[in-house]
């Protein structure tokens, strides 16, 4: 079960995240965000951690100008985007990223409340190496704490790997795996004391319980 630990802002809390063992870490790169982070102060996390995570910096609608100079300023290797990109901005993009260096993850995340949003999910299978389904809110674009409709995702099965995002928790992270079957699980204000600054311990319970429950 892959783990991506989402909204990291303080150093010393992404180091102890990624000896807990979570496969990747998310930076929001998106300034009206409440886990803001900007592009230095990511470098300055991760140039101490290790080569073998994904770093993932999250785009909500920005140019894809942007997107690459702050993937190479802060040092990710994989980018999230949060907003109403295309499958064809999804083509060109990583087209440009890999000028800058090979192999950058793309993920597409998509906020989903009905089944014709998971049909639009299906669009990016070919040209994303990830769709995550986050909820949907009309507000907010992540970091809800609400959960989507997990009988809906029961038959979901995209062409490439898919990771659920939404309202997760150490309180039911388990029974989302035991119904959905994703690829990854994708967790943010679930596992916070308040935006930005997160609970190791709720942090380490949700990888046990998500790791535990992935292997039944």
């Amino acid at each position: 079960m892959y783990i991506k630990i989402c909204g990291i802002t303080k150093l010393e809390q992404a180091q102890s995240i990624a000896q807990i063992g979570a496969n990747a870490l998310g930076f929001i790169c998106v300034s009206s965000s409440p886990r803001y982070i900007e592009a230095m102060a990511i470098a300055k996390i991760t140039s101490s951690l290790d080569a073998n995570l994904d770093l993932v910096g999250v785009f909500l609608d920005a140019s894809m100008a942007e997107i690459c100079q702050t993937v190479e300023q802060a040092g990710l290797n994989a980018v999230q985007l949060h907003g109403n990109e295309s499958p064809e901005f999804c083509q060109q993009l990583r087209s440009q990223l890999a000028h800058i260096k090979p192999q950058v993850k793309l993920i597409k995340a998509l906020r989903v409340k009905n089944q014709a949003g998971l049909a639009v999910a299906q669009l990016f299978g070919d040209v994303v190496d990830v769709v995550l389904l986050d909820a949907y809110d009309p507000h907010m674009a992540g970091g809800t704490g609400k959960t989507l409709d997990w009988q809906m995702l029961r038959e979901f099965q995209p062409s490439c790997d898919w990771w659920l995002a939404g309202g997760l928790s150490p309180d039911n992270v388990a029974e989302a795996i035991a119904m959905v079957c994703p690829s990854g699980v994708d967790v943010s204000s679930g596992v916070e004391r308040s935006a930005g600054d997160k609970d190791l311990s709720k942090v380490e319970q949700f990888m046990k319980i998500a790791l535990q429950e992935s292997s039944n």
